[in-house]
C-alpha cells in the first residue's frame, strides 16, 4: 500500500499502477521529504515529478506545501492512476489552498524539450533499466529549466553508476537505502567571465 505520509493529505491511500512501475518505499520517501523540509524547500515550490508512476513523490510534495506540481508519465494506465490520485489529493485540501496539479502523458525527454522554466524541485525516478545515456539526456534537458537553488533528486539502483551531471547541475551527496540509491544535486550558477583589466591612467 502506498500512502501520503504527511501534510494536509497525510494518510491518504494512493492507487498504484498494476504493472510497469516501482513505487518508492515509505521509508525512502520519508528520507527524501525530511531532507527537503530541513532545507525549507517545499513551501510554495514548483515541482516536476518525472517518470511519475503513481505520482507519489509529486503528490507528497503537494501535500506538504508545493503549489504547482507536474506529473510526467508516458504510460497511459499509469497516467490515469496519477490523475485519480491527484484528484484525491486536491479533494483532501479542505481548508487549505489547493495545489495546482497537472498530469502530462508524454515521454520525459519530449516533455522537457518544450517545458516551461522555473522548476524548484525535480524528482527523477526512472525504471532501473533506463540507460545511463538516456538519463544523462534527461538531465541535460532539465538543467535550463531549473530555478536558482533548485533541488534535483535522482533515484537509481544501488548498482548503477553516478548520473552524468550536465553543466548547471552539481552533485551534493549520495544516500543508500538497501537496493535504492538517492543522488542529490542542485543548480550552480555559471562563473562570471573574467573582467578585462583596464590599464591604469597616467597621473
Amino acid at each position: 500500500m502506498t500512502r501520503i505520509i504527511s501534510g494536509f493529505a497525510g494518510s491518504l491511500t494512493l492507487r498504484v499502477p498494476r504493472a510497469g512501475t516501482r513505487p518508492t518505499s515509505d521509508r525512502v520517501r520519508e528520507a527524501i521529504f525530511s531532507a527537503l523540509e530541513a532545507r525549507d524547500a517545499l513551501e510554495g515550490s514548483r515541482v516536476l515529478d518525472l517518470y511519475a508512476g503513481s505520482g507519489a513523490l509529486g503528490l507528497e510534495a503537494a501535500s506538504r506545501g508545493a503549489t504547482d506540481v507536474v506529473l510526467v508519465e508516458r504510460a497511459k494506465p499509469a497516467a490515469e492512476v496519477c490523475r485519480a490520485n491527484a484528484a484525491a489529493v486536491v479533494k483532501a485540501a479542505r481548508g487549505h489552498s489547493a495545489p495546482h496539479i497537472r498530469v502530462v502523458v508524454r515521454a520525459v525527454a519530449a516533455y522537457l524539450e518544450t517545458a516551461p522554466a522555473g522548476v524548484d524541485i525535480a524528482f527523477i525516478d526512472p525504471p532501473y533499466d533506463l540507460s545511463e545515456s538516456a538519463l544523462a539526456r534527461d538531465l541535460e534537458l532539465l538543467a535550463p529549466l531549473l530555478a536558482a537553488d533548485a533541488v534535483v533528486m535522482v533515484e537509481r539502483s544501488s548498482r548503477s553508476p553516478e548520473p552524468q551531471w550536465p553543466s548547471g547541475i552539481a552533485a551534493e551527496r549520495r544516500r543508500d537505502y538497501g537496493e535504492t540509491t538517492l543522488w542529490w544535486a542542485t543548480t550552480v550558477q555559471p562563473a562570471e567571465p573574467d573582467q578585462p583589466v583596464r590599464p591604469s591612467q597616467p597621473e
